[in-house]
């Protein structure tokens, strides 16, 4: 199996790259995001590679880096999610906006992906909640021990209060959850907001 090319970008397309590696050229998929972010033609290259196998074909998929990688295995343990679709999802959530989507159950934000609806989206948020953490090396702030599970009581109402002001679900959990480690999760809700707020404020 191939875990890794290094080599020269030979071109990109639509959906793929192709890397040249001691002059055999690799036909590597990848994200949009991946993509956009490669060198030029001609430049020195460096992925990681996912392969696999069909009956009928062997697919590499490339990344810029190991969590991303495992965010694409991980997403194909739910069931609908596909390689294409686990594209889809990291072409607009990096690792830790993925993880902060899962952790605050952030329905929305995951459905932004293409061919991921509502129903997909929720499949997601639930089944992989608790295997947050099977991916350590991810911004421990976004994903601390409080933000990768529920909340409850006082800062739950904080939450809501938040995106009710207008932000983002994950942004407000994760702000509460760094709220609620500073001041305890039984902090009544206007400390608990206030400090959200000024947390939101820093990013």
């Amino acid at each position: 199996m191939i875990a890794r090319l290094r080599g020269r970008l030979d071109g990109i397309a639509e959906d793929h790259a192709v890397v040249d590696v001691g002059g055999v050229g690799y036909l590597v998929a990848c994200a949009p995001r991946t993509l956009a972010g490669l060198p030029r033609p001609g430049e020195p290259v460096d992925l990681l590679i996912e392969t696999q196998v069909r009956d009928d074909s062997i697919t590499l998929y490339g990344f810029p880096t190991a969590a991303e990688r495992r965010w694409f295995r991980l997403l194909q343990t739910v069931q609908g999610v596909g390689a294409r679709v686990a594209l889809g999802i990291l072409s607009v959530l990096g690792p830790d906006e993925l993880a902060r989507a899962v952790a605050a159950q952030d329905k929305a934000a995951l459905a932004r992906a293409s061919g991921v609806g509502p129903r997909l989206a929720g499949r997601i948020a639930a089944e992989l909640k608790d295997r947050l953490s099977e991916l350590p090396g991810l911004a421990s702030a976004s994903i601390s021990g409080t933000a990768a599970t529920a909340l409850g009581g006082p800062a739950d109402d904080a939450v809501s209060a938040l995106v009710n002001l207008g932000y983002g679900r994950s942004d407000a959990h994760a702000a509460v959850a760094k709220a609620a480690a500073a001041l305890g999760t039984s902090a009544p809700v206007e400390e608990l907001i206030r400090t959200g707020l000024q947390e939101l404020a820093r990013v």
